[in-house]
């Protein structure tokens, strides 16, 4: 069929996409550690991630969480930190970590076909690590000086405030580094841990891309027979203990030109009823480029180059923050017209074009999200990890598609009162 090239296709509203969230295939090993499938793409390349029950809420001090996962790569009784990344680069495979507040991941990519050889160096990671002490000296050292150098950063001062006065120093959402934590770091509880919550842990596998017909058998090979999912885990409770004081005003830098500005209030997780209809909220007010603060503050008064809000996507209690950094003369008016534009979303109706163009931009967001199985598998982990189901996702594109600027009004009116947020000025 020759296309028409003398007129442009219909224009079609993203809200009125059908969007589908591809299911998965489930199993479980013999330890009884769950394993998420998604079976799609067309390149012959897969994901298989480990979730780990070991982020920064079980750790006994201040670090080893995310010191314990860094070190993972760096040595075993069998091979070095060069060798096993040497092992990685020749099967053209990436190996990467990340710890977080409840968990902690080991995630592969690599080309389907290397999986056999890349599976047991995979277990030996996990089972095997040393954390040898002349790797622990450079993980010590390297990150004081990345610390050193973010300290004198305005933004990085902020960014650790604002979630000690939401949540408390001791809580896991609210706790950060420091160059003693660093140095108090020992091997022997790096070790202790890793025992505990990766050789004797609970764990999750999710796996995306062209896989192969054996993974079942291969998985249950490698993981299946390891002593996870055995030992329950502890019931650590971490109460949320905030500042008093909201607003606070940090000199960080005499002869800075710049200063970086945080709002933030407290905000129920997403089993709440009114967290999806925020997310809309969160858009019109400051979500995306074309949103109502940076319409104001950036486009209008040109106090700033970017400015946004966001929903954090902690598993617990969570918060709703803005954030930006402004010319250190005019962070005061910044503030003011951040609270503006909380009025305003209060007491004006929403114009229905405006609100049009918002739920085109998340189901666009969300139609992207969709784009490949290793984007799938991505929305899949998050739903799982927060004890959702695929209903969540169905009803979030309901609630883009039929909310109303009423509801989004009394919404702010219930969420969007400058008294309850946070206010810190870093310069």
């Amino acid at each position: 069929m020759t296309p028409d090239r003398q007129h442009p296709p219909r224009m079609k509203d993203a809200v009125d996409l059908t969007l589908e969230l591809k299911p998965y295939r489930s199993f479980t090993l013999d330890n009884g550690i769950p394993v998420y499938a998604v079976d799609a793409g067309a390149e012959e390349v897969m994901s298989l991630e480990i979730v780990f029950q070991a982020g920064n809420w079980y750790e006994p001090a201040n670090g080893i969480a995310n010191a314990v996962n860094s070190l993972l790569k760096n040595g075993t009784p069998k091979h070095n930190a060069f060798e096993i990344n040497e092992h990685f680069e020749y099967f053209g495979a990436y190996l990467n970590r990340n710890c977080y507040n409840e968990t902690s991941t080991v995630t592969l990519h690599c080309l389907t076909k290397h999986l056999p050889e890349l599976l047991p160096v995979m277990q030996e990671l996990i089972t095997e690590s040393v954390f040898p002490e002349q790797e622990l000296d450079i993980y010590r050292q390297n990150m004081k000086q990345r610390l050193e150098v973010n300290l004198r950063k305005c933004e990085f001062i902020a960014g650790r405030l604002i979630d000690e006065y939401l949540f408390g120093f001791d809580h896991p959402y609210g706790i950060y580094s420091s160059a003693e934590m660093y140095d108090a770091l020992d091997r022997g509880d790096l070790k202790s841990f890793h025992e505990r919550y990766y050789v004797n842990g609970q764990a999750m596998i999710f796996v995306a891309g062209i896989l192969p017909a054996d993974l079942e058998a291969s998985l249950n090979r490698i993981f299946g027979q390891l002593p996870l999912n055995r030992t329950p885990l502890p019931t650590i409770l971490h109460p949320v203990k905030p500042t008093l004081e909201k607003k606070h005003f940090i000199l960080n830098d005499p002869d800075g030109v710049q200063g970086a500005i945080r709002l933030a209030r407290p905000f129920p997780n997403r089993h709440h009823p009114d967290y999806k209809p925020a997310m809309v909220l969160n858009t019109l007010f400051g979500g995306y480029f074309g949103s109502r603060l940076m319409d104001n503050i950036r486009e209008e008064k040109g106090y700033t180059y970017g400015i946004y809000s966001h929903i954090q996507n902690h598993i617990g209690q969570t918060a709703w923050m803005v954030s930006t950094e402004a010319g250190r003369e005019v962070c005061e008016a910044t503030i003011r017209e951040i609270h503006h534009e909380m009025k305003r979303l209060r007491e004006d109706e929403i114009p229905d074009d405006e609100l049009m163009m918002v739920r085109n931009y998340l189901m666009g967001t969300i139609l992207g999200d969709l784009d490949g199985p290793f984007q799938i598998i991505g929305r899949w982990k998050n739903l799982i990890l927060n004890g959702l189901d695929s209903q969540f996702f169905y009803d979030t594109l309901k609630t883009i598609r039929e909310i109303t600027p009423q509801e989004l009004n009394a919404l702010a009116d219930k969420y969007l009162r400058e008294e309850d947020f946070y206010e810190l000025t870093v310069v």
